[in-house]
């Protein structure tokens, strides 16, 4: 939360909610009542507004009427753990013990800093005669109120989701009274919560230092390696906790996790199905097993796997994209029926409301039903763009930077740096260009090894960023500039062994994470012979499948027309730049292409990587491998011409998209008589409509 926000004076809305409150505080329940449902006439949903009606009927003993109020304020928001801590004071009212432990369960599975409903259960566990759990809650209490009350406050905001009034307040705090290991662990939660992950990880390390015995951080330092792609350090993060606790199931289900990031699915399955025979009832293990049995191309068993998840729990939205993102399947009418009525539910998550969406788009796709099937996807972006946090600009100057620092001269002036390994092959453009093919053609030879989108080269480009306070004054890539030649040497040896688990042993292998793109000037001098290959299709196509896509993590520009377009013209621009600087290091493969001459582009990709020709390469669909992507069974099948025009159903509604993306849209003819569908950009940056400047295509070949 930035000063401007902080400063900025309370909504109407909010002064009258601080009112309500102080009239609760002198125990005015009748003034604070009358308030709390004139308030509720202004704003018919307002979360506090339903929550104080309900309170104050409780405290004037119209316990009915408030139980009526909770179950609506339960409609509209469902994870508000307050609403469950009153429910069960409403049922202590009545002396309803069973019901009131489970309303109190509720609220402090929810949020765990809630004394009111710790103190609670401490009672009704004593009466109820279940020492042990009264013991527990007791220890609860005795921890909450060891916590400092702004810290304790700042618990409660990030639990009820107010996450950015939890950070300032828990900020200040630290800043104040130095170190304090729940201030840190829930600063790091906040970070997790906002995807600043490398925050969130600087913070547990630090917590684990003062506490290593605080399993619970050691087990949320795991998950941010985890989902930093750090996969050996959490190995590790989560070896010493089974060591702890070897029946824990939490531990268990996230060591399978990690065993997937290294590709090892002979781990991870079995360990996954024990745990399901102990929870059959749990939709996210069924979802867990059905991705790794997809990865491995066991189709039909995913299938079964996705399908179990979604009939434990009916409105599991993650399940039926699941299905839908498997490209080949389709849907029956009973199935599209389901999906149909969950989405229109008003009970269900936002997050399960745009899963939903963007499979029922995929359904109705397949059906032909073109105008419902864009709708949906549209709803869809539009519900998943709220809760992305992406803005072009710091992309789009970033990209400039490149283009400035690393030019043809300053590639020249360092000559020969670097590490001069030869077995990294990058696979590079947007998500849905056609990469996992080129990536699936490749792993086909007896040389080559398939890996996955590696996360070693963001990481690189992180660390040498540094803890930047303002993206106004960037560290990277001006850094480059600074480094030494044995420096280049070492940060190009320390990815070929960060990425050596990953491998098998084979002379050469490939990583296809698309982003690389933006750093080709830090791997040409980290690694000056590794092969450079750009994925490319057509604009329209790749854009439009980019707005059909919904990624598991990450490419949050692909849920706006504009930011979609934006970042395919930054893309378009940067690699003009790139091929000019580096010239002949960079092989342009269009997909296109590839679909209409197979055989003659494989020779040509085979011939860029100084590899012998093998006719496996032509019949890469026979290849057995794990495949990561959304196009894993598409590339487990021969190639066929149906889908490179299927944008061309929903043109109608892609003027938006097309005037975006301007003259990039307009297709060219190259040298060698080929559709040249990608004319290189000048000047482009986050412009909406600029002229186009054509380059000798001549030097995109690789050549």
């Amino acid at each position: 939360m930035d000063a401007a926000t902080l400063s900025a004076p309370p909504t109407q809305i909010e002064t009258e909610v601080r009112r309500i409150r102080e009239l609760f505080k002198r125990s005015e329940f009748g003034p604070a009542l009358a308030a709390a449902q004139a308030l509720r006439a202004q704003v018919p949903e307002n979360r506090d507004a339903l929550y104080f009606i309900a309170v104050g009927l409780r405290y004037l003993q119209r316990i009915p009427e408030a139980l009526t109020m909770l179950a609506e304020l339960e409609r509209l928001h469902p994870h508000y753990s307050l609403l469950f801590q009153e429910r069960g004071h409403c049922y202590v009212a009545t002396r309803s013990a069973e019901p009131a432990i489970q309303a109190f369960l509720c609220a402090v599975n929810l949020n765990p800093s809630l004394p009111a409903s710790w103190n609670a259960l401490q009672a009704l566990f004593h009466m109820t005669g279940h020492p042990a759990d009264a013991e527990n809650a007791a220890g609860q209490v005795a921890k909450l109120a060891s916590l400092p009350p702004e810290i304790l406050t700042a618990f409660v905001l990030f639990a009820d989701g107010e996450t950015h009034a939890a950070e300032h307040i828990v900020r200040r705090y630290l800043l104040t009274h130095g170190d304090h290991i729940e201030g840190m662990r829930l600063l790091a939660q906040i970070g997790m919560k906002l995807d600043v992950t490398d925050d969130a990880e600087f913070l547990l390390e630090n917590v684990l230092v003062l506490a290593p015995d605080y399993h619970a951080a050691r087990y949320e330092y795991a998950i941010a390696l985890l989902t930093r792609h750090k996969h050996v350090r959490a190995r590790e993060q989560m070896e010493k906790l089974l060591k702890t606790d070897r029946n824990n199931r939490a531990y268990r289900t996230t060591y399978a996790t990690v065993c997937t990031g290294f590709g090892d699915y002979t781990q991870a399955l079995p360990l996954y199905r024990e745990i399901l025979a102990e929870s059959p009832n749990d939709p996210e293990l069924h979802l867990s097993i059905a991705h790794a049995l997809k990865t491995l191309g066991q189709t039909q068993e995913a299938i079964e796997s996705y399908r179990a998840a979604a009939a434990v729990r009916p409105h599991y939205g993650e399940a039926y994209w699941s299905l839908a993102n498997l490209k080949t399947y389709r849907f029956t009418n009973v199935e599209i029926a389901r999906m149909r009525a969950a989405e229109a539910s008003e009970n269900i998550q936002q997050v399960d409301r745009y899963h939903l969406c963007f499979a029922l788009g995929k359904a109705l796709e397949d059906r032909g039903e073109y105008a419902e099937s864009f709708a949906f996807y549209e709803r869809g972006n539009a519900l998943k763009s709220i809760e992305c946090r992406y803005r072009p600009e710091p992309l789009e100057r970033n990209a400039r930077l490149q283009a400035s620092v690393c030019t043809r001269e300053f590639f020249a002036a360092r000559h020969g740096v670097g590490c001069p390994d030869r077995s990294p092959i990058f696979i590079l453009g947007l998500p849905r260009s056609g990469s996992t093919l080129i990536e699936q053609i490749l792993s086909s030879h007896s040389q080559v090894e398939g890996t996955m989108e590696l996360a070693d080269i963001p990481r690189l480009v992180q660390e040498l960023r540094g803890r930047e306070v303002s993206d106004s004054t960037p560290r990277y890539p001006n850094v480059l500039t600074e480094l030494a030649a044995e420096d280049f040497t070492r940060l190009g040896e320390k990815y070929l062994n960060d990425t050596r688990v990953y491998r098998k042993g084979k002379p050469f292998f490939i990583d296809k994470m698309p982003n690389n793109f933006r750093h080709l000037g830090l791997i040409h001098l980290i690694l000056p012979n590794a092969k450079i290959i750009d994925a490319r299709r057509d604009p329209l196509a790749c854009c439009f499948s980019n707005y059909k896509q919904l990624f598991a993590s990450g490419q949050q520009f692909t849920y706006s027309i504009d930011n979609i377009a934006r970042y395919y013209r930054m893309y378009v621009e940067l690699m003009a730049h790139w091929v000019d600087a580096l010239p002949g290091r960079i092989l342009r493969i269009q997909h296109e292409d590839v679909v209409d001459e197979l055989e003659a582009n494989v020779r040509r990709i085979l011939e860029f990587c100084e590899l012998e020709f093998e006719p496996g390469c032509v019949e890469f669909y026979k290849t057995e491998r794990t495949v990561h992507s959304a196009s894993s069974e598409q590339v487990r099948r021969p190639i066929y011409r149906e889908g490179i025009d299927r944008w061309r159903h929903y043109e109608p509604w892609l003027g938006p998209l097309k005037e975006a993306l301007g003259p990039l849209v307009a297709p060219a003819l190259s040298p060698w008589g080929h559709h040249d569908r990608l004319s290189d950009s000048s000047h482009y940056w986050g412009q909406s409509n600029h002229p186009v400047t054509r380059r000798d295509q001549a030097k995109n070949t690789g050549k």
